[in-house]
């Protein structure tokens, strides 16, 4: 299957898997907004610390804009395959198709490894 079009690079799996994790202490630690609507309003604010986003959303227009938003506001994005997991990592019992972690609590040497791996994401 082909990749959506907000899907920008692939994900290495350890990487998606430290992220379900940050989202998942951060949920429990820290502070996190979830859904796509709540990470638009904390990155355009600048809150956001990072952005998570499942593969596996449809329609894929609710996803489009928040790459290039994040791109624009400096906020490091990463890639999950399922949304059920990361709506389950955020404490939730439905999926969620974005998360953004704005505090990451306990999790903030976690937060800062992907953040550095971010750019090499890219090329």
């Amino acid at each position: 299957m082909a990749r959506p079009i907000y899907v920008r690079f692939e994900t290495p799996t350890e990487l998606s898997d430290k992220a379900l994790q940050l989202v998942q202490v951060a949920a429990e630690t820290g502070k996190i907004r979830v859904g796509t609507n709540e990470v638009t309003k904390s990155s355009e604010r600048a809150e956001a610390k990072l952005v998570v986003m499942a593969e596996d959303v449809d329609p894929v227009e609710i996803l489009v804009h928040i790459p290039m938003l994040c791109e624009e506001k400096r906020i490091p994005y990463i890639y999950v395959a399922k949304k059920q997991r990361l709506g389950q990592s955020a404490g939730l019992s439905k999926s969620a198709a974005s998360v953004a972690i704005v505090e990451p609590g306990d999790a903030k040497a976690l937060l800062e490894e992907i953040a550095a791996q971010f750019p090499n994401l890219k090329k």
